[in-house]
């Protein structure tokens, strides 16, 4: 039995273990590691993002603003390397708290088992049942929670999924000769779930991380484009899209830019998390 049985088996083609070329996945990871550059070194930036010149307001690409600037003279570009910080931090820590909250709970339940298993899948299936975004929306508009409240809720609504994902893999390994013999000997149970049990999901805890990582970005930006999210004028992708969707005919590219790596973003994201899933899945099987 795999440590991650529960999905579908690896593939393997002639460019090894998964089913990416490696070209693919070197180029995923030149955008995640650009974009980890851009968080990590916002100075890069070649204006202050902020800084307002109306005289150059809404000015096409040149030598002085690479991809333009917005309605306010602000210079496109920087505020793209600027909003790279909270499109990927927020995004970053929605999953982490999602995998985190998620792996803890499925765990109990899937050892557990009987009216503990019960009672909260019974929450899980109420969660389930609505749609996190929506709630997300309705809530911080009527509110005004702001940005906190919106991660807040989409980490409530986001754990049904990942739950019930890493309570099915506990319930296959609970069985497991191993398991059974540890707790014939005595071990307590806390022991038994994060020495035994907990590596061997670590495939399945990268692979729904980065999962949940995509799930965030799109929901993040989504708020941030309703205007929901960050605070107006911040430097983020989402609102950066509905700031300058009005004048996109007058430098298209303040709206198309943040727009462009998002999706690069997301689906590089997507290609380096199979990849790592692949490497992991491999080296558990040649145990």
């Amino acid at each position: 039995m795999t440590a991650t049985s529960v999905i579908p088996a690896v593939r393997r083609t002639r460019w090894g273990v998964g089913s990416l070329p490696p070209v693919t996945v070197t180029i995923a990871l030149v955008i995640l590691a650009g974009v980890i550059v851009m968080v990590l070194f916002p100075g890069i930036a070649p204006l202050d993002p902020d800084r307002i010149d109306a005289a150059a307001a809404l000015q096409g690409p040149s030598a002085a603003h690479w991809l333009g600037t917005d309605e306010l003279g602000r210079d496109v570009l920087s505020r793209v390397i600027a909003g790279a910080r909270t499109a990927f931090l927020a995004p970053l820590g929605l999953a982490t708290g999602i995998v985190a909250l998620s792996l803890t709970i499925g765990l109990i339940a899937g050892y557990a088992g009987g009216w503990v298993d019960t009672f909260i899948g019974r929450i899980v299936d109420v969660l389930y049942a609505v749609p996190a975004l929506l709630v997300a929306i309705v809530v911080v508009g009527v509110t005004g929670g702001g940005f906190v409240m919106a991660i807040v809720i989409l980490t409530i609504f986001g754990l049904p999924s990942s739950t019930r994902l890493f309570r099915a893999a506990a319930m296959e390994r609970v069985r497991l000769p191993y398991i059974e013999a540890a707790r014939t000997v005595g071990t307590s149970p806390v022991r038994i779930l994060f020495t035994q049990m907990l590596p061997t999901l670590r495939p399945l805890i990268v692979a729904t991380l980065f999962l949940q990582f995509t799930y965030g970005l799109i929901e993040v930006s989504t708020l941030s484009f309703l205007g929901l999210g960050v605070p107006p004028g911040a430097s983020d992708w989402g609102r950066m899209m509905f700031e300058n969707r009005a004048s996109i005919s007058a430098n298209a590219w303040a709206t198309i830019a943040p727009g462009v790596l998002l999706v690069l973003l997301a689906v590089s994201t997507n290609v380096v998390g199979d990849w790592l899933y692949n490497r992991y899945e491999a080296k558990e099987r040649q145990r």
